[in-house]
């Protein structure tokens, strides 16, 4: 059995999207940088990419990126959301006033 290749994030700024392009289509995850803060409000992940471990990329750059840069999560989309609830290592960065909608302390 072959592992499935790395998936390849990369910070796009113009369009304020975390990006993996796959045979000519883009997933994506966008954010808006706040005052101490980024929002991840939107992710789209084509069907064809569904198994490759494209979502869970998306959301690790992204939040990845949110604590290299001291930054809380404020995780408006539901995948995001979703993935953090399910990742106890992702619930530190959160901001407060989102744990309490996520069930986590």
């Amino acid at each position: 059995m072959s592992e499935a290749a790395p998936v390849n994030v990369v910070m796009n700024e113009a369009t304020r999207q975390f990006e993996v392009t796959l045979d000519g289509e883009t997933a994506f995850a966008e954010y808006r940088l706040v005052d101490h803060g980024i929002i991840l409000p939107h992710t789209v992940v084509p069907e064809s990419f569904e198994g490759k471990g494209v979502g869970s990329a998306l959301a690790k750059a992204a939040l990845g990126y949110a604590r290299e840069q001291g930054l809380k999560v404020i995780p408006l989309c539901p995948f995001i959301a979703a993935y953090i609830t399910r990742h106890p290592e992702w619930h530190d960065i959160v901001h407060d006033t989102y744990k309490a909608q996520l069930g986590i302390e």
